[in-house]
């Protein structure tokens, strides 16, 4: 099987992190881990707390005390399913606020390295490979064109949440939140110098894992 490898999946929104992720971890028998789905949970427990999203004290102990748990693409809180709760356009919003504020990632992060401190998983998200692995043995930054990536947000009922939201709206809140994560002073979203960009926009899912799977096992059959 070779070394347990840590991958470090990363880019915008609607890039297809989370689906490419989620088959590489089932090709190669790895965790998945999403950290975007942290992020939302801290916001979403913040707002059924009161919590404001300015309260960097208050926010900090939600990320690192908060008992939440991710299987696959269902996220846990304290054992309750919350997961329609947290893939909505405004936790999505929430979310952006909550990761700029720099001590609230220090939180994360370091549950982020905890789960992949073993190896064996592929982990996505907009820092992994700068920030929370940057000596992660595979690192891919995953985009697409705007248009595209609109397409793809507004035919996932992953992020749906119930909400039926005109294609342009959907466009306009990507574009919001690329710049609030390329801007951020905190683990802003770019590229790694090491890492292998792949252009999704006329790739198939199939074909993006095939090239994901054939990078981690070049890396395997060198260790």
């Amino acid at each position: 099987m070779g070394r347990r490898l840590v991958i470090a999946i990363d880019g915008p929104s609607g890039a297809g992190k989370g689906t490419v992720a989620r088959a590489v971890a089932a090709e190669l028998g790895y965790q998945h881990v999403d950290t975007g789905a942290m992020y939302r949970t801290v916001a979403w427990k913040a707002a059924a707390l009161g919590i404001a999203l300015d309260d960097e004290a208050g926010l900090t102990r939600l990320a690192r005390d908060l008992p939440m748990e991710l299987r696959r693409s269902r996220v846990f809180v304290e054992g309750h399913e919350v997961t329609p709760h947290v893939r909505t356009a405004e936790m999505d919003r929430a979310a952006s606020a909550v990761a700029r504020l720099p001590r609230v990632r220090e939180a994360l992060v370091a549950r982020q390295r905890a789960l992949g401190a073993g190896g064996g998983i592929v982990m996505e998200g907009r820092d992994i490979g700068t920030v929370v692995f940057p000596q992660a043995d595979v690192k891919i930054f995953l985009d697409a064109s705007p248009e595209e990536r609109a397409r793809r947000r507004a035919n996932d009922p992953a992020h749906a949440g119930g909400e039926t939201l005109p294609a342009g709206a959907i466009a306009d809140e990507m574009a919001a939140r690329d710049r609030q994560d390329s801007t951020r002073a905190a683990s802003p979203l770019t590229v790694a110098a090491d890492a292998s960009v792949v252009d999704t926009t006329h790739l198939s899912i199939p074909e993006v894992v095939a090239l994901v799977v054939a990078i981690a096992r070049s890396k395997q059959a060198v260790s």
